[in-house]
């Protein structure tokens, strides 16, 4: 992951702030190295370190260096050239939006390393050829045509939609409930407003379908170490290389208890007991339950949405020499959701640790611990250990000691 000065300066203003509001609470001083080394110590176990290595991004000066066939890209977006060229790609995607552009595919797959990486033990080829026919197959049902009656057909339709369909740059209420300062999320990730002082609307855009400020701004601060980019200006994530970026954002990221598609097809994520209980097992289908399982699985037959998903991930597979086992999963029918006590249930944000210490005379943890569900503080991304603690426990000074 990429080290952001700003971060640390934002742990310091927002500290002021805080101490500056309770001067009627004892001070308490916390060496930001002592917090650094808390965060280390708390996300050091083997599974967390493979989801923040896989979750690391190139710096966007680099990224915006990649062009077609430059000898100095970066490895795994020269793996990615050599399994799919500009000429493919054309014939892969002919009905697509022209802000999909073959560069910025390789630009999204650059900004993150993980993605077509090279394995120690592992054929990284065969599993970067995989990665695309997973992606694809799902760019084809969220962004396609759709049309049967073309003479392309309907696994090569992908890619025809930018922004979800009704929805404009100047749609009002769109996606925004979340938007007010009321939420919790509203103050996470403050939405941008119009003129008129009405907040943007976060439908969907970009080959994933970007959904709610809750989503842009993680995506945002991946991108560019501020949520503010992107919620002030959300059609970037339809009109720039970021529309691609958002998938495979998406793709790396884990959504607890749901592990990343990532971790699914490079074989990370083994299911343990309950897993394989409610039918979770790896495969294309449980993909599909990790992009849209609450709408399309679960069912006693298939959903049409993940019936098409699976013609196009044959499809798919077959032109890039993926091989598809005759027992694997490829629908989700009777697969039930991701689950707490699941393999991929990993605690990936920072709560107040309530508990008592007797490292503090007011026996306050002046700490924060790792949990499953969201909050504004992500354990994957370096630096918000400290912003947890400092805004849960306005009393806190911190000593730049660096």
């Amino acid at each position: 992951m990429e080290r952001s000065g700003k971060r640390v300066i934002r742990i310091t203003l927002i500290a002021a702030a805080l101490v500056a509001a309770s001067a009627n609470a004892a001070t308490v001083k916390i060496p930001l190295s002592q917090l650094r080394a808390d965060e280390e110590r708390l996300t050091a176990d083997p599974l967390m370190r493979k989801v923040r290595q896989s979750v690391r991004t190139l710096d966007n000066a680099q990224v915006e260096a990649v062009v077609p066939g430059r000898a100095d890209n970066p490895d795994n977006v020269r793996r990615v050239e050599a399994l799919l060229g500009p000429l493919q790609f054309e014939h892969l995607f002919p009905l697509r939006a022209p802000q999909y552009t073959y560069r910025g595919l390789l630009q999204a797959i650059a900004k993150f390393p993980a993605i077509c990486a090279a394995y120690d033990q592992a054929d990284a080829d065969a599993i970067c050829r995989r990665t695309l026919a997973t992606m694809f197959a799902h760019f084809a049902q969220e962004t396609g045509g759709h049309n049967a009656s073309h003479a392309i057909p309907q696994w090569r339709q992908a890619l025809v939609h930018v922004r979800e369909v009704g929805w404009s740059e100047t749609s009002r209420g769109g996606y925004n409930a979340e938007c007010s300062p009321a939420t919790w999320q509203g103050r996470a990730w403050p939405c941008g407003r119009f003129d008129t002082g009405e907040f943007r609307s976060y439908f969907g855009r970009g080959a994933k379908q970007l959904s709610y400020n809750y989503n842009y701004g993680p995506f945002s601060e991946a991108m560019f170490g501020t949520v503010r980019t992107l919620l002030d200006n959300p059609a970037l994530v339809a009109d720039t290389w970021l529309n691609l970026a958002s998938a495979t954002f998406f793709f790396s990221y884990p959504q607890p208890p749901k592990p990343s598609m990532l971790h699914v097809i490079d074989g990370t994520w083994q299911p343990n007991a309950k897993d394989i209980g409610n039918g979770l097992v790896p495969g294309f289908g449980v993909t599909t339950q990790i992009i849209n399982g609450g709408i399309e699985c679960g069912r006693p037959a298939e959903h049409a949405q993940s019936a098409n998903r699976i013609a196009y991930f044959r499809e798919f597979a077959a032109w890039f020499n993926v091989p598809i086992a005759g027992n694997e999963v490829l629908g989700c029918k009777g697969m039930k959701a991701f689950e707490e006590g699941g393999a991929g249930a990993l605690a990936v944000y920072w709560e107040q640790d309530y508990s008592w210490s007797k490292r503090f005379p007011d026996g306050k943890s002046y700490a924060c611990k790792r949990v499953s569900y969201q909050t504004p503080f992500s354990a994957l991304r370096e630096g918000d250990y400290a912003l947890c603690v400092v805004a849960n426990f306005s009393n806190v000074e911190l000593v730049d000691d660096r």
